[in-house]
């Protein structure tokens, strides 16, 4: 029987391109808020004897657990075979040690409240930092998918000659593998962070890539603080028009807009999260990762 998978917020083109790679029939569903915030859900279709794939970006993880975590447990009180969270993004990643005594690990208890509501989890890029797999923390089979050959595509198709650049040193690994797919020059930069916003980069000299176009690259932009300053470092190198190309487009308060005032010329993210700047699908990607799941 055709597996079931019912969108819980995902972007448009990312659910339906799902749909079509898997075969599934999508579901139909009611969710809303009662007047006192509380959440209200209800499944238009049967999910009796059916593998069920939950798709929900939890770029708002307070707003969206729990209706997703809602969305499970009907599932298996109503017959379920299977019930799998497909997760764009995976929130809850950041908080990954105990950095001041009395904090929460608030990445373990997070993948203890999924482990325990769910059978898999199959997410893009998730931010491993400390954590060598989602292994260490989830109790579940968990894949986590790389949006490299995406971005590797959208590169070949968009950028001519691009030298890829690397905020910081945990993003080397994506950098690396981008840019060896399209045959691309890469650096990374050195990041001080003093504060939640205040960073302070190094650019290396580029004067070797002069007649190429920057392209920044990471895997999560929020404030958007560290590659404001790579941004304004690379004008006053006079390279002109730099790209932007990130995953998961977080883009917290003012963020988009410091990139554009710092010369972003194009920003563009891959559609794990709702955003204007969505032009790099990972559909594919997830496709395979739910299909070793479901298999």
């Amino acid at each position: 029987m055709r597996p079931l998978l019912f969108d819980l917020g995902a972007h448009p083109g990312l659910s339906v391109r799902l749909q079509d790679l898997l075969g599934a029939e999508r579901g139909a569903l009611e969710l809303r808020r009662f007047p006192d915030g509380e959440s209200y859900l209800r499944l238009d279709t049967s999910p009796q004897g059916r593998a069920v794939i939950l798709l929900c970006p939890l770029d708002r993880p307070d707003e969206c657990t729990l209706p997703m975590l809602f969305a499970a447990a009907t599932c298996r009180e109503l017959g379920a075979t299977c019930v799998g969270l497909a997760a764009p993004y995976l929130a809850y990643m950041r908080q990954d040690i105990r950095f001041r005594p009395g904090e929460a690990v608030t990445s373990r208890t997070y993948a203890g409240m999924l482990s325990g509501a769910l059978d898999w989890l199959v997410t893009v890029d998730p931010h491993l930092h400390r954590y060598q797999s989602l292994d260490e923390i989830y109790r579940i089979p968990s894949r986590s998918v790389a949006a490299a050959p995406a971005l590797a595509e959208w590169l070949r198709a968009e950028v001519a000659c691009p030298v890829l650049i690397g905020p910081d040193a945990e993003s080397a690994q994506w950098v690396a593998e981008v840019a060896a797919r399209i045959d691309a020059p890469w650096r990374v930069l050195e990041k001080t962070r003093s504060g939640d916003r205040e960073v302070a980069v190094s650019v290396p000299d580029l004067d070797a890539h002069a007649g190429c176009t920057p392209v920044l690259l990471d895997d999560i932009v929020s404030t958007g603080g560290t590659m404001a300053a790579a941004l304004a470092h690379l004008r006053e190198q006079g390279f002109a028009s730099p790209v932007c190309l990130l995953v998961h487009a977080i883009f917290a308060a003012e963020a988009e807009a410091m990139l554009r005032a710092a010369g972003a010329t194009r920003i563009v993210s891959c559609n794990t999260v709702v955003h204007s700047s969505n032009s790099v699908c990972v559909a594919e990607v997830m496709a395979d990762g739910i299909r070793g799941c479901l298999d």
